[in-house]
């Protein structure tokens, strides 16, 4: 089966540890503002920005053409490049002087082949991240502006996942909306440090949570036997029932942890799936998450069969 696992804090080897100089933190729901959620999308679209201008400065067209992918890949990616960048500078100008400024980054590729394997993934991350947002935008015109972004970001995924990568271009009819905490969760991993005068985001990062099977992160299918770890901020009291939740399109699934934190995967679950940890079996939201997300990415091919 060709599979693609991906990223947890504790895959960049930051699980359990406090990042320096990370936006401030602000929690209070009630109170999002449209400038407080244009400025979590320019976050994100920092990130995107500094993740292709740097992979492109240190591969060139000679590095594309040691892997298999495409001839077009580097052009696209650059092309895919210019697109965060202009992201950007439009809710930069939107912001004005509100506008969060970039961060210090690091990022696990190590080749093309790695870093075109982390952009499919950033991009379905950013088509969660704007779903999921989307909603707390007051201004007509600014939902305008997170559509055509939204879109945007959505045929890149597409278009990286598989024209790119040779993987379903699609997880199924639904995209998973995120919340600004499973998201940010994400992206922190990403981040080394930040300018002390960046305005605070109303977010925060979940622990981190490691999912293998067999010891093995490549094993992990429907049906498999998989293992967690994480460290909790706060434990959950004794006899606290836990689950694995995994989102899938606008459903989630879940699955039940045993005593040695072991879990079954659903059957049935197609294209980029979210698992966190749950203290609730039948609504998995931010109330209940103690650690996540993971993604896991399970292709499929033409007829529907895992590959």
């Amino acid at each position: 089966m060709k599979y693609l696992f991906i990223l947890s804090f504790a895959a960049l080897g930051v699980a359990g540890r406090a990042l320096p100089g990370l936006p401030k933190l602000r929690r209070d729901v009630s109170t999002f503002t449209d400038v407080d959620i244009l400025n979590y999308a320019l976050t994100l679209e920092h990130l995107e920005n500094a993740f292709y201008s740097g992979a492109l400065a240190a591969f060139n067209q000679s590095a594309f053409d040691e892997t298999e992918l495409p001839d077009s890949a580097r052009g696209r990616f650059a092309q895919i490049g210019q697109h965060e960048k202009q992201h950007v500078e439009l809710l930069s100008t939107v912001l004005g002087s509100n506008a969060t400024k970039p961060c210090n980054y690091t990022f696990p590729y190590t080749d093309p082949q790695s870093f075109a394997a982390l952009s499919q993934v950033l991009e379905g991350v950013g088509v969660s991240a704007y779903t999921g947002a989307a909603k707390f935008l007051k201004t007509n015109g600014y939902l305008e502006v997170a559509a055509s972004i939204l879109s945007t970001e959505a045929r890149h995924a597409s278009f990286v996942a598989g024209a790119l990568n040779n993987q379903s271009p699609w997880s199924g009819a639904f995209d998973v909306p995120l919340t600004l905490d499973q998201v940010y969760s994400l992206a922190a991993s990403f981040i080394v440090s930040c300018p002390a005068d960046n305005p605070p985001l109303p977010v925060k990062a979940f622990p981190a949570l490691n999912v293998t099977s067999n010891g093995l992160l490549v094993a992990i299918s429907p049906g498999s036997n998989i293992k967690v770890s994480y460290t909790p901020a706060t434990p959950a009291p004794g006899g606290t029932t836990l689950c694995l939740a995994f989102y899938t399109g606008l459903d989630v699934k879940f699955a039940p942890l045993t005593a040695d934190h072991t879990a079954v995967v659903p059957a049935n679950l197609t294209g980029t799936v979210y698992g966190v940890v749950s203290t609730n079996c039948t609504k998995a939201d931010d109330t209940s998450i103690i650690a996540g997300p993971f993604i896991f990415v399970f292709d499929f091919d033409e007829n529907g069969n895992y590959q």
